[in-house]
């Protein structure tokens, strides 16, 4: 027989990274990320930024979110645009469809395929998502990848508020409140 066996799951000892936090579940038991803001914690409170990454989950799904905002696609052409392996960008479709953000709309029956547009729901994420490109342009030295059609300036996303009819800077919008 081996030496080398491999010990069974429960005989592996954890060793607990002290700068991890819970996000999410996974398989039933709490999942931990790096957090670095010190201890780790085995619950912690619900924000709305947390409830829209659980619903959005990675990469794959925003970069679907964008090329769909240009109008609906067929999955080969959104293949091309989003650079995704198949079994991925079937997975992170069917996602989108379960949570409401993505229409499939048949083509054909034999083979069953589809074409992809964004729900409301999807075109709501799509404009949020102007604010991300405009940050990470701005990081990388790169122009703005939205541009108004009538006048050729990139989009900006500021925060505004409705009641005052005018945008918001940040001292003026220090946090949350609990309703």
């Amino acid at each position: 027989m081996d030496s080398r066996r491999v010990p069974e799951p429960e005989q592996v000892e954890a060793k607990e990274d002290p700068s991890a936090r819970t996000r999410g579940t996974r398989r039933g038991r709490p999942r931990r990320v790096p957090s670095g803001n010190g201890p780790a914690t085995e619950t912690f409170a619900a924000t709305s930024l947390r409830a829209a990454l659980d619903r959005i989950g990675d990469r794959w799904v925003l970069l679907v979110v964008d090329a769909l905002a240009a109008g609906p696609l067929r999955f080969g052409e959104l293949a091309e645009r989003v650079g995704a392996a198949p079994n991925i960008l079937t997975d992170r479709l069917r996602r989108l469809e379960v949570e409401g953000l993505v229409v499939a709309a048949p083509y054909s029956d034999r083979p069953v395929r589809s074409e992809y547009r964004l729900s409301a729901g999807g075109t709501e994420l799509a404009s949020a998502l102007v604010g991300v490109a405009q940050w990470g342009a701005a990081r990388e030295g790169l122009p703005a990848e939205r541009f108004h059609q009538a006048c050729g300036s990139g989009l900006e996303l500021r925060p505004w508020c409705p009641t005052c009819d005018r945008i918001v800077d940040s001292q003026e919008s220090p946090g949350t409140y609990d309703v």
